[in-house]
């Protein structure tokens, strides 16, 4: 092979990896830092719910299961069967949820109400139902 075959053909190969990491994504790793600066939001819990009642996917409602609800004013909305990781800002206790049903709470000034969690893992948060404290603080990961 020629030196001039070669030198082409290091300059196409060099050029085509300065491509793939220009277009390559940032690292997926989580630092303290970015954990830190994960947005909150304000996750509440159901109530009750009559028996036999049906969440949006179809599913029959049961309030002790870790399911929630989603926000329909979250931007993109978030498939059913989605896990999402749910952490009480808190006191750190964590969960995963899958969602199964959309919510029609609206978003707050204060903090965005992003999850309606079932009384169930609302409690298993850390959350109160009896004095009913209305909402917890969560930072919340998408699991898929």
């Amino acid at each position: 092979m020629s030196k001039r075959i070669l030198r082409a053909c290091l300059a196409a190969g060099s050029a085509a990896l300065t491509v793939v990491v220009a277009l390559a994504p940032a690292s997926s790793a989580v630092t303290d830092s970015a954990r830190a600066h994960r947005p909150k939001c304000w996750a509440t819990h159901y109530g009750p719910v009559p028996p036999g009642s049906t969440t949006s996917n179809g599913d029959i409602f049961d309030n002790s299961k870790n399911t929630a609800a989603t926000s329909l004013t979250r931007k993109h909305q978030l498939p059913f069967g989605t896990r999402v990781k749910v952490t009480n800002v808190a006191n750190g206790k964590s969960l995963v949820v899958r969602i199964n049903d959309r919510g029609t709470f609206k978003h707050t000034k204060q903090e965005p109400k992003c999850l309606d969690l079932t009384d169930g893992a609302f409690r298993r948060l850390g959350g109160s139902l009896d004095p009913d404290a209305g909402h917890i603080v969560v930072r919340q990961k998408v699991l898929h």
